[in-house]
């Protein structure tokens, strides 16, 4: 049957990948054929999530008496999951005709196509089951409203810890007057990493401890420095889900289970630090943190941060480098529109993030690039992108075709997510898939794609943090948090 939406094949195709479909074009494609329809009307769609925070995206659809209504379904549906993984949110509420808001009320529902996402945002993540509202009039939908608590103050004065908790280290940095606290001879008074493994660990008290005890380390730093100094505020990142500084969704905390436990004693974990340690504590999603690391190097905001690790993550700061408070959750946006893309298979929607710009992605590529390993495991996602980099290493054309599709897709999705992220000045991108020889290509495919096909983003810097940065700058940039 043939798809009412048209997508648009792409002018630079992915060398592994002839059927990818960039969202890119066939939105821009979707829009122009509305605007020369004269039957163009609103869609206007806001977005809640915790303390009535609020974002809204506009575009515009086709009358549903026009014959090419149909293709409205596709769009709508697709922009409502982009936003959702951008923001973050339980409540939508949405201008435009009732067929379509009803038809995204059972795609959103126990049985409906996207019942991960409503269940992920709702129940799990803001404790709220998902509602999607019509709203009949465009004053109907609540306006934008960012709220308290975004904003980012680095000309701050004192000591501060700064933190950074991953799935096989815990960073932790001393900072001093809006940045890192350096020794006489330059270096820093404290910026180490310590090995844990947190996600077996089934007693919370573990995991405070482990916590607490990187805090206490960078305390005595201070003390040993001026013994009559006092803490004044702790900021922190770390990798998973934070609604108000409560742990919704973690690997770290995997081990803290039934979900009623979890609830109990893992999601306040931070506000219990806080309160032991009686001073301003901040927690932001580890990918807003790197970006603001590298807002803080670059001197500028408008920095979208994209890490291709061993998923994606993803983070913004925006133009007066404040983080929005939005989830930034881009493994699971999508960016391909092929309905016979890879199907992710957590969330069960094809086409998304993860399954491009990750260790996912190159797995998923060997096999189409002609390249066998035997000896390694399918799921052995890390061995696998060692291996691939070392034919890389070696001139290995099936490598480089690897990469190369890999390029494809980043300069398409960068322009993609520029239609949602507004502005865009610079891409930080950081983590193992982009190291090496491979990411060099996949950023030259990137920037050609651009220039070429986005002449108006060919002023996008692309932006690679140095040693020094990731050693130091996440859990640094951590400390300036708390507006206290």
């Amino acid at each position: 049957m043939k798809m009412p939406f048209r997508l648009i094949k792409p002018v630079t195709v992915p060398v592994l990948d002839p059927d990818f479909r960039p969202p890119v074009l066939a939105n821009r494609a979707f829009l122009a054929e509305v605007d020369a329809s004269g039957a163009a009307i609103p869609l206007i769609i806001a977005v809640e999530r915790d303390q009535q925070r609020v974002s809204r995206f506009e575009s515009r659809i086709f009358d549903m008496a026009h014959p090419r209504a149909a293709a409205n379904f596709f769009y709508v549906e697709r922009i409502l999951k982009f936003l959702l993984w951008q923001f973050g949110g339980w409540k939508v509420t949405i201008h435009a005709p009732l067929e379509l808001v009803r038809w995204l009320q059972a795609c959103y529902s126990d049985t409906g196509i996207r019942a991960f996402d409503a269940e992920f945002w709702g129940d799990q993540t803001y404790e709220h089951e998902m509602e999607i509202i019509h709203a009949p009039a465009p004053e109907d939908v609540p306006p934008a409203n960012d709220g308290a608590g975004s904003a980012v103050k680095l000309d701050w004065t004192g000591w501060r810890i700064g933190f950074d908790l991953g799935a096989s280290d815990r960073k932790v940095a001393v900072a001093k007057d809006g940045k890192l606290a350096l020794k006489a001879d330059g270096e820093p008074v404290l910026s180490e990493e310590y090995v844990w493994d947190p996600k077996p660990q089934t007693d919370i008290k573990w995991h405070f401890d482990q916590i607490n005890w990187v805090l206490k380390e960078a305390e005595k730093a201070v003390k040993a420095i001026d013994p009559q100094a006092r803490i004044e505020a702790i900021g922190g990142s770390s990798a998973g889900v934070y609604v108000d500084g409560r742990v919704r969704v973690a690997s770290l905390f995997r081990g803290i289970t039934p979900r009623e436990r979890f609830d109990r004693e893992a999601a306040p974990i931070f506000k219990e630090i806080q309160k032991a340690w009686g001073i301003p504590l901040r927690l932001e999603n580890d990918g807003d943190v790197t970006a603001l690391a590298g807002a803080i190097s670059l001197g500028d905001g408008a920095v979208l941060g994209l890490a291709m690790g061993s998923s994606l993550a993803g983070g913004y700061v925006d133009e007066n480098r404040a983080i929005k408070g939005w989830m930034n959750e881009l493994a699971f946006a999508p960016v391909d529109y092929n309905p016979r893309a890879a199907v992710d298979e957590w969330s069960r929607d094809f086409g998304v993030g993860a399954n491009y710009f990750s260790q996912q992605a190159v797995a998923r590529l060997i096999h189409a690039a002609g390249i066998e390993m035997p000896d390694i495991p399918e799921a052995a996602f890390p061995l696998r992108l060692k291996r691939v980099q070392e034919l890389m290493a070696n001139g290995d054309e099936r490598a480089r075709r690897i990469y190369e599709t890999i390029g494809v897709y980043f300069g398409y999705s960068v322009a993609h997510y520029c239609s949602f992220y507004n502005p865009v000045r610079h891409i930080e991108v950081l983590g193992r898939v982009v190291s090496g020889e491979g990411g060099r290509i996949i950023l030259d495919l990137a920037r050609d794609v651009l220039n070429r096909e986005f002449p108006e983003l060919s002023g996008v810097d692309f932006y690679e943090p140095d040693e020094r940065e990731k050693r130091h700058g996440q859990a640094a940039a951590a400390a300036s948090l708390p507006i206290a």
